[in-house]
């Protein structure tokens, strides 16, 4: 299997001249429970910061260390970020991940859209909390030959790290999606704090309500 991937890759970097110039391809990851103005913030602004010519938000299927109360189904965080982007031309949705199921490694999934798009520069847009765990991702000595990490900022979090990173300065905004979730549960207002979208989406499907898992069953996107 290993050189059957190789092999691809080859054969994929030699077409690259067929299948047009190079492309600067952001990727915000996450879990989108539920995707919030902060989430678009960061990526339209490191993708104006750094020139890209499109951002794709990416789901996962199975976050890791999250409350599975809390860890409602991929479709349903699928769909709001597809609510989330509507209207900006430069960002859109990877689904990768959701369609794969199950935990997904970094590194795997990057090679496959290494493979797949051979003519996308990629930079994978993380938080600066997350930058110092760099050490701990699977296969990361790997990882960085596919892509450019960019880290952007936290508050009081130090821009300290031993691997190639590109940091992005973006507005501080101090709420998150479990500050969100909260505020729905306890039926407080979430206006501005969430497109107005991803917030109908919310209301229609009755999430976040209370500490019952949220299910969907349907067709994907």
């Amino acid at each position: 299997m290993i050189n059957t991937i190789e092999k691809t890759v080859t054969q994929a970097q030699a077409e690259r001249a067929f299948i047009g110039e190079t492309k600067k391809i952001g990727i915000l990851g996450g879990t989108f429970n539920p995707p919030h103005v902060g989430h678009l913030v960061i990526a339209e602004q490191v993708a104006d910061k750094l020139g890209l010519d499109k951002v794709y938000f990416m789901p996962n299927a199975k976050p890791p260390h999250v409350d599975v109360k809390h860890a409602i189904d991929p479709l349903h965080r699928a769909k709001m970020v597809q609510a989330a982007i509507a209207g900006n031309s430069r960002f859109g949705i990877e689904l990768l991940e959701v369609q794969r199921g199950g935990k997904s490694y970094t590194y795997n999934t990057m090679l496959q859209l290494k493979v797949e798009h051979p003519n996308y520069e990629y930079y994978f847009i993380i938080g600066g909390d997350e930058v110092a765990y760099l050490k701990t991702w699977y296969r990361i000595d790997d990882l960085l030959k596919l892509v450019h990490f960019v880290g952007v900022n936290r508050p009081g979090q130090p821009r300290v790290t031993d691997y190639p990173v590109e940091w992005v300065e973006v507005p501080n905004l101090e709420f998150s999606s479990t500050d969100i979730r909260k505020r729905i549960a306890n039926k407080q207002s979430v206006r501005y704090l969430l497109p107005d979208m991803v917030a109908a989406y919310i209301v229609e499907k009755g999430l976040y309500m209370d500490d019952k898992r949220d299910d969907l069953s349907g067709p994907l996107l």
